[in-house]
């Protein structure tokens, strides 16, 4: 399967998908760090990507996405940006709203 395809369907597959540096658990940079700590006070499941074992992936997501850094918060479909936004945005509360409509559309029945 070719990495933009791959890209594609982690993407189309996961409702909250973050493509950072280590795991939400064991993060290995800080703004990595920052973004899993927001998405998981949010109280909802997500998937994540470490492009540290997926260097693929890594050289290519900045190219499909058009966003040069990691981490990347994607939420249905849709690229939300890096570390500062996420947590512009956790710190207005509009992180919390986002993530948890999404979580509601996304329950499984």
């Amino acid at each position: 399967m070719e990495t933009i395809d791959k890209i594609k369907e982690q993407i189309s597959e996961n409702p909250i998908l973050l493509y950072m540096k280590g795991s939400p658990k064991l993060p290995s940079c800080g703004f990595s760090s920052q973004a899993s700590q927001a998405l998981m006070s949010c109280n909802e499941q997500f998937a994540y990507v470490d492009i540290l074992q997926n260097p693929d992936i890594r050289a290519e997501l900045p190219k499909y996405a058009d966003w040069p850094t990691f981490p990347q918060l994607w939420v249905d479909g849709e690229l939300v940006g890096g570390c500062d936004i996420i947590m512009e945005m956790f710190q207005q509360g509009e992180l919390q709203e986002l993530i948890k409509e999404s979580a509601a559309k996304n329950k499984p029945e």
